[in-house]
């Protein structure tokens, strides 16, 4: 049967049409955030709203106490993107979660460390043989425990860990229930300015300490150019907030209820920004990943580029 040019005309134009729907921005775009991290930022400086408002997208956001919770969230379909450290993404490959990495911020090992009682007997990595260290579970600093035992010749099995969310390993530092702490800002910088807390070693020249912005693997591939935008948006807000760090850091003292001064402090130290993923971020997020399962702390080895975002393969 002949299709006359004017049909066949209305048949291309129609399924244009039908590509351009389906290819049209989504009504909703909802964001993993937690208290303390660069989306809580973005979220009360009200940028990211104001970009999608003119395309027609609303913003959800949806608070979590920890990265792990917030990834499950990802995995389960409840938030499309979300911006945690280094070792929670690990853990959630681990646990089949079909997440993509978008994007990593500077390298920060200046804002995680492992500290001791100012009074401490305490000195170097050497001297924790035997000693209660408390920490989060699976976190980033769970990598940098590993890695500073590792460099001072000892083991996991050297140390008594005791697994504690923050507010609980704060209140169990300062009763000197353990012997030390492995804890990331703003929570490092405040415990140093309320107890004196000292430093044993931080993550400088042992490891380098990511934000990871995450999807879920459907939004990234389906939804690119949303998923692209939220990354320029996180790079202006970076360029912001390393430029007016005290305006950030009365921001972040009004999301978490902490200090102004202790976010000052963990500013300075904290590099904001927002890159595509590189061949070399992939290979530091494998060492962290092959750390975890030789401590065997992962039960399966985990091939982190898998997580790689198809427009990153093109």
């Amino acid at each position: 049967m002949k299709i006359s040019k004017l049909t066949a005309g209305i048949l291309l134009f129609a399924l244009g049409s039908l590509a351009a729907v389906s290819h049209a921005a989504p009504e909703q775009v909802t964001i993993g955030y937690q208290k303390a991290n660069i989306f809580s930022l973005l979220k009360y400086r009200g940028t990211l709203e104001a970009a999608f408002k003119k395309e027609g997208i609303s913003l959800r956001w949806v608070e979590f106490p920890a990265g792990p919770q917030m990834l499950e969230g990802l995995n389960v379909g409840s938030i499309d993107l979300a911006a945690t450290g280094d070792a929670p993404p690990a853990f959630a490959q681990a646990a089949k979660a079909d997440l993509v990495y978008l994007g990593h911020s500077p390298a920060n090992p200046k804002t995680e460390a492992i500290v001791v009682p100012s009074a401490s007997g305490i000195h170097n990595i050497e001297d924790l043989k035997g000693k209660r260290v408390v920490l989060n579970k699976g976190s980033d600093v769970n990598y940098l425990l590993i890695a500073a035992l590792k460099e001072a010749g000892l083991t996991y099995k050297d140390i008594t860990p005791v697994y504690l969310p923050p507010a609980d390993a704060r209140a169990a530092f300062q009763k000197g229930a353990v012997d030390a702490w492995v804890i990331w800002d703003p929570y490092l910088a405040e415990v140093e300015a309320s107890t004196g807390a000292r430093q044993v070693r931080n993550a400088e020249g042992l490891v380098p300490h990511y934000t990871f912005y995450l999807a879920s693997r459907k939004f990234a591939d389906s939804e690119p150019e949303t998923a692209k935008k939220v990354l320029d948006e996180l790079s202006t807000l970076s360029d912001w907030a390393n430029h007016h760090q005290d305006e950030a850091a009365a921001i972040l003292a009004q999301s978490t209820g902490l200090d102004k001064a202790i976010w000052r402090t963990t500013l300075t130290r904290l590099p904001y920004g927002a890159e595509r993923m590189t061949d070399s971020v992939f290979s530091e997020q494998q060492k962290l990943a092959d750390a975890f399962t030789q401590a065997k702390l992962l039960p399966v080895k985990v091939d982190v580029r898998s997580a790689t975002w198809s427009a990153d393969k093109k």
